[in-house]
């Protein structure tokens, strides 16, 4: 494997992997690669900064929208690790994260279980339970499953739980389960406001550097090899299938971590949370952000809920075409979503290891 970890950490170095065209990014300089490594870091302090702020300035049901807000960029970094770093087009990502916000609604309403400590941990394992299920039915099969095949799978295992959520009784029917208590640690109970925003926050940030820190490992290289090349990483020795049914468990488990959050943010879970308009949603805020940096997930998440917000209260006639036709122009003029005009396509994969000196690379044959 000594080779392929080699191989692996020159994914950013060769075009036809990271682009898949001679793209200047990848050949510049080495102080121009440098400096633009300076970016990332200063774009992800910026959007903390003005996340910790916010409930000092905004009013209370705007903390409260903006907490949800948060809940539901955790869950879009699930999809991003997913789509944006190993390829996989998963349009049911609602699942993982509805199955969990359905399974700790359950532990509420007929165990009685309401603590932060049992909650957050069960809704995880609901999460990566239902994606090693998934994945290891779509991902692990004796041929490689195609980008069709794995869409299409997880978008009928999204619909088929929706209109299984609807039409078991036991789940609440259309209705779903309402009136859930709230979060609880010891005798403190988590109500909407600052310390619930809070809270979530330091959750967002704790799965956010954890996330970064695997995508600039030697594993989220190969990710980046296996989304650009498959069969060049394949090649290198790298068991492709693996790789992706490892970060589809990854993502399932963030995913639902962020249902059991919602669930008990709102109050009440119901079937469209596993459904395939909520699954689409989490694709247009990676898409519209852009896939492939997580901040990008992050910062789509904020301005389409925010934008969305804004229209449906001035504009409640039209608002959805005017989100539509944004969306639209953004996807067409900045296929790298609204983050790419800071962030040059060489972030997006990251290095390994010390980059070649300038002489040792004018001394190679």
């Amino acid at each position: 494997m000594g080779g392929a970890s080699e191989a692996v950490a020159r994914v950013g170095e060769e075009p036809d992997v990271v682009t898949g065209e001679s793209a200047p990014a990848a050949r510049a300089p080495a102080g121009q690669a440098s400096a633009g490594w300076k970016v990332l870091p200063i774009v992800e302090g910026l959007v903390l900064l003005i996340a910790l702020v916010l409930p000092w300035v905004l009013q209370d049901y705007l903390t409260v929208f903006a907490t949800r807000v948060v809940i539901l960029a955790l869950f879009a970094l699930s999809f991003d690790l997913v789509w944006g770093y190993a390829g996989i087009m998963s349009f049911g990502q609602a699942l993982f994260f509805g199955a969990a916000g359905y399974g700790v609604a359950l532990m509420a309403r007929d165990l009685n279980v309401t603590s932060i400590l049992l909650i957050l941990p069960a809704g995880t394992l609901i999460g990566l339970t239902a994606a090693l299920l998934l994945g290891g039915f779509l991902l692990l099969g004796r041929y490689p499953s195609s980008v069709i095949f794995v869409s299409l799978g997880t978008l009928t295992g999204s619909y088929a739980a929706d209109r299984l959520a609807r039409g078991w009784y036991y789940l609440g029917g259309q209705n779903g389960i309402p009136s859930i208590p709230p979060l609880t640690l010891g005798n403190y109970e988590f109500e909407e406001g600052p310390v619930y925003y809070y809270m979530v926050l330091g959750i967002l940030v704790v799965v956010y550097l954890l996330c970064r820190f695997l995508v600039r490992s030697q594993f989220g290289l190969a990710l980046a090899g296996l989304r650009e090349n498959e069969q060049r990483i394949a090649f290198f020795g790298y068991k492709a299938q693996h790789l992706k049914a490892i970060i589809f468990a990854v993502g399932g488990t963030i995913a639902g971590l962020a249902g059991s959050l919602y669930a008990f943010h709102e109050g009440f879970v119901w079937p469209n949370m596993l459904g395939v308009v909520f699954s689409t949603q989490v694709v247009l805020y990676v898409l519209f952000g852009g896939s492939g940096t997580l901040i990008g997930a992050v910062i789509g998440t904020v301005i389409i809920e925010g934008v969305s917000f804004w229209l449906s209260d001035n504009y409640r006639d039209v608002w959805p075409i005017i989100l539509g036709v944004l969306l639209l122009l953004v996807i067409m003029f900045r296929p790298l979503g609204l983050i790419s005009f800071v962030l040059g396509e060489r972030e997006r994969v990251g290095s390994f290891g010390k980059a070649p000196s300038k002489e040792s690379g004018n001394a190679a044959p």
